[in-house]
C-alpha cells in the first residue's frame, strides 16, 4: 500500500507536508511552503521523481570500512581483509 502525503501547518506558521507510511511512521518531511498550492506542487514533482530516483551515498563509510580502489569501484573491502561485493554480501 502507498503512503500518504500530508499538509499540515508547522510552528511559524508555514505550510508542510510530510510523508506517512501506512502504519504511521513518518518517512520524510519536507521544507517550508508560503502556501498550500506551492506544497502541492512540491509534492507532485516529489511523485514524479522518486520512483525513478537514483540513490547516491555522499555519508562517510562506517567505522572499519575501507573503500576500494578506484580501480575496483563496484567493491567494498573491510578491515579484516575480506571482499565484499557493492552490496555487502561476502
Amino acid at each position: 500500500m502507498a503512503g500518504t502525503f500530508e499538509l499540515f501547518v508547522d510552528d511559524d506558521s508555514q505550510i508542510r507536508f510530510r510523508l506517512v507510511m501506512p502504519d504511521g511512521h513518518v518517512l520524510a518531511v519536507s521544507g517550508q511552503f508560503n502556501d498550500k498550492h506551492a506544497a502541492a506542487a512540491a509534492i507532485e514533482e516529489v511523485r514524479e521523481c522518486a520512483g525513478t530516483g537514483l540513490i547516491r551515498d555522499v555519508a562517510p563509510p562506517s567505522p572499519g570500512v575501507f573503500r576500494a580502489s578506484p580501480s575496483h569501484p563496484r567493491y567494498t573491502v573491510r578491515s579484516g581483509g575480506r571482499r565484499l561485493n557493492a552490496l555487502g554480501a561476502a
